[in-house]
C-alpha cells in the first residue's frame, strides 16, 4: 500500500477544523511535496519530519512524496501538522504495521531528534476530536491543560516512537496526567484592606453584581486601582463553560493559563496598540479584550490611551465578541468582558483637589477629557469619583467588610438575575429589559427628568435602568422602586 489517510486538526480562533492528510508514494524522482494552502511553516515541516524519521530508526522513503492538507481552502499554518504527516508517510511506506488510523487524530510537533513539543491551540482540538469519537494523539506536555476536560480522549506521547508503538499496541504510555497546582493560583487581594471610600465600595458592589462597566476618577493615590484589584475576590468562579471557552482562548494565544476557575483580570499598560488590545496579527492572535473574556479588563490611566485605540473597545463591549477578518478568513473570538478604568481629573491630577493646586488651564483639561469618546462613554454604566481620604485615615484600622461578606450579597444577586432572565443585567436585551425591568410611574417620571437634564441617549437611559434592577436584586426586591432607580442615576453622570 502507497497511500495512507491521516487526521488532524487546524486552528482558526477557538475552531478546531478537521483536516484530511493524504500521503502518497510513487514512482520517479526522489521529491517531496507538500500541497493544501502550507503556511511557510508548514512547507519547512518536510525537513522535521525527514530528520525526526530518521534518528527514530525509521526508513525515510527515497520515492516521490505528495502530501496533501484538505480540505485546501483552508489555510494551514504552525507546526502542528508534523506528527500527522510523519504518521501517514511510515503508514504509507509499510513501516507502520496498522491497519486503520481513522480512530485517531494527530497534532505535534516533532524535533530533528523525533521528541514531541507542545502546540498552542490543543484544547480546541481536543474537544473536537471528542465530538468526533476519536482519540487524540499529541505531546505529553499537552495533556495536563486538556484532561480537565477530555480525559478520554488522549492518547499523550512523548516521541514518534512512542506513537508507532502505541499505534501497534506494543505499548502504552503511562504518563500522570493529573493538572499541576498552579503557583499563580493564590487568593485575591481582600476588600479589607481598603480603608474608607464607602461610595466606590459600594460602586463596585453593583458592578460585581450586575456585571456593569464601572469608571473611577480622582486625584492620584486615592486607591482606585487598589480598589479595582480587588474586584475579582468578589466575583462569583466561572462556571464549567464559561472555564472551557477561556482556557480555550488561552489555549490559543500560546500563554498556557492555569485553568483555574477564578475569573481573569487583564491590567494593559496604557502604550498597547489596537492590535494588542483586540487581536490580530500574522496568525491572527486573541487579544486584551478576548483574554478577559468572561472576567475584567482594567484600563489604567484611561486618557493617556490613544482615542483611536479606545476606540476600538466600542463593538465589542456592545457584542461580546470580535470578529478579525483578514483576505481569506475571518476568525471570532468571544470579548464579553467587564471594563473597569480609571483616570485622573486632568493632566496633573489636582483639578479641584483642596490640598494642592491645579496646574492645568481650562483648555488642557478639556483636551484632556476629551481623548475619551462620547460614544465609549456613552458604554459605562457607573461613573465614580474617588475623594481623597481625610488626613490622618491610613493611621487608622481598616474597617471596611471583608471580600467574602461582600461576595456572598454579590453571589445573591446574581442568582436571581439568572433565574429571571438567564444572563447577568448588564447582558439583557432590549426586548427582555421591557419584560423584566418595568417601570411604575414614579419612576419613569424621574427617568423622564433626568433624560432632559443630563441629555441621557437611548443606550444611557437602558443602561440606568439595569443598574437600577441591579440594586433592586441586591435590596432583594421584585420590582424597581423610585429609590433604586435614583441610586442608579447619581451614578451616571461622569465626575467634574
Amino acid at each position: 500500500m502507497h497511500f495512507a489517510l491521516v487526521y488532524s486538526r487546524a486552528r482558526i480562533g477557538i475552531d478546531a477544523p478537521l483536516i484530511t492528510i493524504e500521503v502518497h508514494l510513487s514512482n520517479g524522482l526522489p521529491a517531496f511535496s507538500i500541497v493544501g494552502l502550507p503556511e511557510a511553516s508548514v512547507r519547512e515541516s518536510r525537513e522535521r519530519v525527514r530528520s525526526a524519521l530518521l534518528n527514530a530508526g525509521f526508513e525515510f522513503p527515497n520515492r516521490r512524496m505528495t502530501v496533501n492538507l484538505a480540505p485546501a481552502d483552508i489555510p494551514k499554518e504552525g507546526s502542528r501538522f508534523d506528527l500527522a504527516i510523519a504518521v501517514g508517510i511510515l503508514a504509507a511506506s509499510g513501516q507502520l504495521r496498522c491497519k486503520d488510523l481513522s480512530p485517531w487524530e494527530f497534532v505535534g510537533e516533532l524535533g530533528l531528534t523525533s521528541e514531541l513539543r507542545r502546540i498552542d491551540a490543543s484544547l480546541p482540538a481536543a474537544i473536537q476530536c471528542e465530538k468526533a469519537g476519536r482519540q487524540l494523539v499529541l505531546p505529553t506536555d499537552n495533556a495536563a491543560e486538556i484532561f480537565d476536560f477530555a480525559p478520554d480522549t488522549l492518547i499523550p506521547v512523548q516521541s514518534l516512537g512512542d506513537t508507532v508503538a502505541t499505534l501497534q499496541g506494543q505499548q502504552r504510555i503511562a504518563t500522570d496526567l493529573r493538572r499541576p497546582q498552579a503557583e499563580n493560583e493564590t487568593a485575591a487581594p481582600d476588600f479589607g484592606d481598603i480603608v474608607g471610600q464607602h461610595s466606590a465600595r459600594r460602586a463596585l458592589e453593583i458592578a460585581a453584581s450586575g456585571s456593569h462597566n464601572l469608571l473611577f476618577s480622582g486625584p492620584p493615590g486615592t486607591g482606585k486601582t487598589l480598589m479595582a484589584s480587588r474586584l475579582p475576590s468578589i466575583l462569583p468562579t466561572l462556571s464549567r463553560d464559561e472555564l472551557l471557552e477561556t482556557s480555550s482562548i488561552y489555549s490559543v494565544s500560546g500563554d498556557h493559563f492555569s485553568y483555574r476557575q477564578q475569573r481573569p483580570f487583564r491590567n494593559p499598560h496604557h502604550t498597547a496598540s489596537a492590535v494588542s488590545l483586540v487581536g490580530g496579527g500574522n496568525q491572527a492572535r486573541p487579544g486584551e479584550v478576548s483574554l478577559a473574556h468572561g472576567g475584567v479588563l482594567f484600563l489604567d490611566e484611561l486618557p493617556e490611551y490613544p482615542r483611536k485605540v479606545l476606540d476600538v473597545l466600542r463593538e465589542p463591549l456592545e457584542a461580546g465578541e470580535i470578529t478579525i477578518a483578514r483576505a481569506n478568513l475571518k476568525v471570532r473570538y468571544p470579548a464579553r468582558f467587564q471594563l473597569i478604568a480609571a483616570m485622573n481629573p486632568c493632566p496633573c491630577g489636582y483639578h479641584k483637589d483642596p490640598l494642592h493646586e491645579c496646574r492645568c488651564t481650562p483648555d488642557q483639561v478639556q483636551r484632556y477629557r476629551s481623548r475619551i469618546s462620547g460614544p465609549l462613554l456613552d458604554r459605562i454604566d457607573l461613573f465614580v469619583h474617588v475623594p481623597r481620604l481625610p488626613p490622618g485615615s491610613l493611621q487608622q484600622a481598616a474597617t471596611g467588610e471583608s471580600s467574602a461578606a461582600i461576595r456572598d450579597r454579590v453571589l445573591a444577586a446574581r442568582e436571581r438575575q439568572l433565574a429571571r432572565a438567564g444572563c447577568c443585567n448588564a447582558q439583557l436585551t432590549v426586548s427582555a429589559l421591557r419584560t423584566t425591568c418595568a417601570l411604575n410611574s414614579a419612576c419613569s417620571e424621574l427617568l423622564l427628568k433626568a433624560e432632559a437634564k443630563l441629555g441621557l441617549s437611548p443606550r444611557a437611559q437602558h443602561r440606568v435602568i439595569k443598574v437600577a434592577r441591579t440594586i433592586a436584586d441586591l435590596d432583594h426586591s421584585d420590582s424597581i422602586a423610585l429609590k433604586h432607580l435614583s441610586e442608579a442615576l447619581t451614578y451616571r453622570q461622569m465626575p467634574t
